[in-house]
């Protein structure tokens, strides 16, 4: 097969069906296992979850830590799980997205609150003296480890990287999780019982904000060559993936896009 007509044979529906599976699942991480449960068992009495925050009645700063930490965390297992030599396509691609997500996510964080003073890390910071010493450091340490992230995540893309030069799979495969990321961060914030602001502030930016290494990633790995036997093959239209991403994307929009609150 030439390689020029991979990029063809890459079913759409399929790869954006894994694109949203992979952003719930890193969405899920950062607020629900990462800032809710670390809520819970720092004795919150109530904890209300959505697609853009975590609320609850308490507030630390391992709390607003963990979402983070526990992405990263979940980035180096995902990593550990791409070193198993073969993968189905379709399967492959989720892991280097879920893997994508959650580094640029985790690594995103600490410029974003370094530069504005606001989010997880600015909660985490406040307070430490002197403040703009602390910012500083947030800052150069989210541009260091954030070009390190997408340096991983390219090295694990690159399979996709057909050698033909006029080949647009890798932009396609790199873009459609980012536009498709986004639409689905927004959409769903819309329902946010925390108001529009929050979308605004904090759901788009750290959506869109954080993937943007995906729209940089085509341009970086321009010049790059991968092997034809390890070239992966087109990722093929999946009923499973397509239905399982329909379900959890209307489940992310209409439920925990509205909030899910938990009391004792």
């Amino acid at each position: 097969m030439p390689e020029g007509a991979l990029s063809a044979n890459d079913d759409r529906l399929t790869v954006t069906a894994v694109s949203v599976l992979a952003c719930i699942l890193q969405d899920v991480l950062h607020e629900g296992l990462g800032h809710g449960v670390t809520a819970w068992l720092s004795g919150a009495r109530r904890v209300t979850m959505s697609t853009v925050a975590l609320q609850s009645d308490i507030d630390t700063p391992w709390i607003a830590a963990n979402g983070t930490l526990v992405n990263l965390f979940f980035a180096g297992i995902f990593w550990l799980l791409l070193l198993k030599p073969r993968y189905k396509s379709t399967t492959f691609y989720f892991l280097v997205l879920a893997m994508a997500g959650n580094l640029f996510t985790g690594t995103g964080y600490f410029f974003f609150s370094g530069v504005t003073n606001f989010g997880d890390w600015a909660a985490v910071i406040r307070g430490l003296q002197p403040h703009w010493i602390w910012r500083l450091g947030l800052t150069l340490l989210g541009v260091a480890s954030y070009y390190a992230s997408m340096l991983v995540v390219a090295s694990k893309l690159k399979q996709f990287h057909a050698k033909d030069e006029s080949s647009h799979r890798l932009r396609r495969l790199s873009w459609t999780p980012y536009f498709t990321d986004g639409i689905l961060a927004g959409v769903a914030g819309v329902f946010n019982p925390a108001g529009l602001f929050y979308v605004i502030a904090s759901a788009l930016p750290s959506t869109l904000g954080a993937n943007a290494g995906l729209l940089s990633l085509p341009s970086m790995m321009r010049q790059w060559r991968v092997n034809a036997k390890d070239e992966v093959a087109p990722i093929r239209r999946s009923i499973a993936w397509i239905t399982a991403g329909a379900i959890a994307g209307l489940l992310f929009i209409c439920e925990l896009g509205r909030g899910i609150t938990w009391s004792r």
